[in-house]
């Protein structure tokens, strides 16, 4: 009945979002939690960041994308989406690293919210100085 769909499969991190993401051969069908890729990220200048790894790799529409996302806001999730689809394309053909190495796709990004610290307001932010 079920025909043996080849997965590849995909973990990203960006801050504190973690996305699993699962390519598999379709027609480009993009489903975020369930939800419609559009109806998940409302923002058009996001959502193109997150297609670039297809973009670039000419790969778009190739592929029906799945991806569970949770952890931190909205642009973390993105650019962990990001970097699953880049993953995920690298398990599909290792030799697409060379179109996405120059791209900066690859490397994970390590910024993270800095901690707070103590007699602090904030990370950095002092309180307010008063002379009396």
């Amino acid at each position: 009945m079920a025909k043996n769909k080849v997965q590849y499969l995909g973990t990203g991190r960006r801050k504190s979002s973690v996305a699993r993401v699962i390519l598999s051969n379709g027609k480009g069908e993009f489903v975020i939690n369930g939800r419609t890729f559009e109806d998940y990220i409302p923002s058009a200048a996001t959502r193109l960041d997150v297609l670039q790894p297809l973009a670039i790799t000419e790969n778009e529409g190739k592929y029906d994308i799945s991806v569970n996302v949770y952890g931190g806001g909205l642009t973390g999730q993105a650019g962990a989406i990001r970097l699953g689809i880049t993953r995920a394309l690298l398990e599909v053909n290792p030799e697409l690293r060379a179109t996405l190495k120059p791209a900066g796709l690859i490397t994970r990004d390590s910024r993270s919210k800095e901690r707070k610290k103590y007699g602090l307001k904030k990370a950095r932010r002092a309180g307010q100085f008063s002379k009396r």
